[in-house]
């Protein structure tokens, strides 16, 4: 017989999640990832750029500079949760343009030879999570919905719907 604070707790936790908490966090830790990522590139641009591959005609320290950007400004968008769904499509891209220059350097290597830790691993994860954040939005505890419910206004049936989410 299982004990009656195992079944209430089990049956609690099935019927209770913490969505705002958790894209609260998952906005953090993937904006704090992201983050360092370019502050990183930053730092050691001198020694990137000219190993870094042209994008779409642009020079490699070009190209460089503009994924920094996006790695530090989109970065902070997301973990402020400010414009949160416009913020992640620029990283969005640029994992999938990532993911596309790692892939046709490792095109070579039969299936058997790529292993979890080569690079190729990194962008997909980013490309994963930042499609969540797309589709799931910022949740409560963001900026976002600070100022939607400021442009609401005193209108009841607009906040019941935002109350929702």
């Amino acid at each position: 017989m299982v004990p009656s604070f195992v079944k209430k707790m089990l049956l609690y936790s099935v019927g209770h999640t913490y969505g705002n908490l958790s894209r609260l966090f998952l906005r953090l830790f993937t904006g704090v990832m992201f983050m360092q990522f370019g502050i990183r590139q930053w730092a050691y641009f001198d020694d990137i750029a000219g190993d870094m591959v042209g994008v779409m005609g642009m020079p490699g320290d070009v190209s460089l500079g503009l994924v920094i950007a996006i790695e530090i400004v989109c970065s902070t968008l997301i973990i402020l949760g400010l414009f949160s769904r416009l913020a992640v499509l620029p990283p969005l891209v640029a994992m999938i343009v990532a993911e596309r220059y790692i892939l046709t350097s490792v095109v070579s290597v039969p299936p058997e030879m790529l292993f979890s830790t080569q690079p190729g691993y990194v962008p997909i994860l980013f490309i994963g999570i930042f499609v969540y954040m797309l589709l799931a939005g910022p949740g409560k505890v963001s900026l976002d919905y600070l100022i939607a419910i400021k442009l609401i206004g005193p209108d009841k049936q607009a906040e019941d719907e935002l109350e929702k989410v």
